[in-house]
C-alpha cells in the first residue's frame, strides 16, 4: 500500500491494542456478554474439575510455605464467571478453606452463582499473601501488532472495525526496544509480531501486588527460541477460530511471550521464575492420567467407569498438541521456590 493510500484510509483505523481494548472491554464488549468466555471457548477450567483441584493443591503448598497464616489469599485473575475460584474453594480441605480469603478479579458483573464468600473486584486487591492465579488472562491483555513493510521497516498495523488492516507509522520508542530484545523481525516483508510490552507491564503489576506467596500465569505461549514468523493474532466465536475482527462479536487473542513477562525488574530482587508446560506442572500437582487397572472393571465396574472418566480428563489437561502444551509462568515472592 502506498503512503498516499495509507493517509487516505488511516483516519478510521487505529492500532490493534486500542481496537481490541474497545472490542473486548468497552460498553457492550465481548467480555461483558452474559454468556461469558465459556459460551465461546473451552479452557482447562471448563474441561475438568481436576484443574481446580490441582490449583487447590498448589494453594495448600503455598499455605505450608507461608507457615499457615491466619488469612490465606487466593486471587483468580481474569475470573470469567467465577468457575475456577468456585472450584478451588470446593476442593480445599476444610481447615484451609476456613482461612482462605477468595477474590475474583473481572470486569464483567458478578454472576449470581458465585459463592457469597468470594469478593468480586474489577482490580487487584492492594496486597496479597497467598496464591495469585491468572488462567488465560495475559492472552487477552491487548497488544499492538507490527509488520515489516516492503522497505524492511517494522510498522504498526492499523485496523478498522471491520477487520481491514493497513500499515501505520514505524514502530518506535519502548515498543521498538521490546521488539529488538524479545522478537527481532528482520527485514523480510510480511513478517509480523505482537508487541508484548503491555503484557509485561500487566504481569509486573500483578506480581508486585503479592507480598508473599506465588504468582502463576497459564496461557498459550511461545519463547524466543520459537517465535511464530507471522504472529498468532486470532479470533474465537462459539467454539471456533475465526478472523480477528474488532467489532465486539468475537474474542481477540494472541499467544503470550511468557519469557518476556518473566524478566521482571532486577530491582525487585525476586527468585527466578519457573517456566514449564502445563503437562509438567499438573503432573507435579498429582494429575497423572493413568488408566485404572482392568481388574477393577470386574470387581467394581462403577468405580472403574468413574476412574476411567477421571483418567480421560487428566489426559486432556496434559495432552501434547493441546492443553498440556500451555505455558506456566510461576513466580515466587518471599518464598524459596515455585513449589512444583
Amino acid at each position: 500500500m502506498t503512503d498516499e493510500a495509507t493517509r487516505e484510509t488511516a483516519d478510521d483505523a487505529r492500532g490493534w491494542r486500542a481496537a481490541t481494548e474497545a472490542a473486548l472491554y468497552g460498553p457492550g464488549g465481548f467480555y461483558r456478554r452474559p454468556e461469558g468466555p465459556a459460551g465461546h471457548f473451552r479452557t482447562s477450567v471448563h474441561a475438568s474439575r481436576l484443574f481446580a483441584e490441582a490449583v487447590a493443591e498448589l494453594l495448600c503448598r503455598v499455605d505450608e510455605a507461608l507457615g499457615r497464616p491466619e488469612e490465606l489469599d487466593f486471587v483468580d485473575m481474569g475470573a470469567g464467571r467465577g468457575e475456577l475460584v468456585t472450584g478451588v474453594l470446593a476442593a480445599l480441605p476444610a481447615e484451609v478453606a476456613a482461612r482462605t480469603r477468595a477474590y475474583a478479579v473481572e470486569i464483567a458483573d458478578r454472576p449470581a452463582r458465585v459463592p457469597d464468600r468470594v469478593t468480586w473486584l474489577t482490580e487487584l486487591p492492594r496486597t496479597v499473601t497467598g496464591l495469585l492465579f491468572a488462567n488465560e488472562w495475559l492472552d487477552n491483555v491487548p497488544v499492538d501488532v507490527a509488520e515489516v513493510d516492503p522497505a524492511g521497516v517494522a510498522r504498526l498495523v492499523l485496523v478498522r472495525r471491520d477487520g481491514t488492516e493497513l500499515l501505520g507509522e514505524p514502530v518506535s520508542g519502548a515498543d521498538a526496544e521490546w521488539l529488538a530484545r524479545w522478537w527481532p523481525l528482520g527485514a523480510e516483508p510480511g513478517l509480523r509480531a505482537e508487541i508484548g510490552l503491555s503484557r509485561d507491564q500487566a504481569w509486573a503489576s500483578a506480581v508486585t501486588s503479592l507480598q508473599r506467596g506465588l504468582a502463576v500465569a497459564v496461557d498459550y505461549a511461545h519463547t524466543a527460541a520459537a517465535r511464530p514468523a507471522f504472529g498468532t493474532l486470532t479470533g474465537f466465536r462459539r467454539g471456533r477460530g475465526t478472523a480477528p475482527v474488532p467489532d465486539g462479536a468475537c474474542d481477540i487473542t494472541a499467544h503470550v511471550a511468557l519469557d518476556a513477562c518473566a524478566a521482571l525488574d532486577p530491582a525487585l530482587r525476586l527468585p527466578e521464575a519457573l517456566l514449564c508446560t502445563q503437562r509438567d506442572a499438573l503432573r507435579a500437582l498429582g494429575v497423572v492420567g493413568a488408566r485404572p487397572p482392568l481388574t477393577l472393571a470386574s470387581t467394581h465396574p462403577a468405580a472403574y467407569v468413574r476412574a476411567l472418566a477421571v483418567s480421560g480428563e487428566a489426559a486432556e489437561l496434559t495432552a501434547s498438541g493441546g492443553l498440556g502444551d500451555f505455558g506456566w509462568l510461576v513466580q515466587p515472592v518471599g518464598i524459596k521456590d515455585a513449589l512444583l
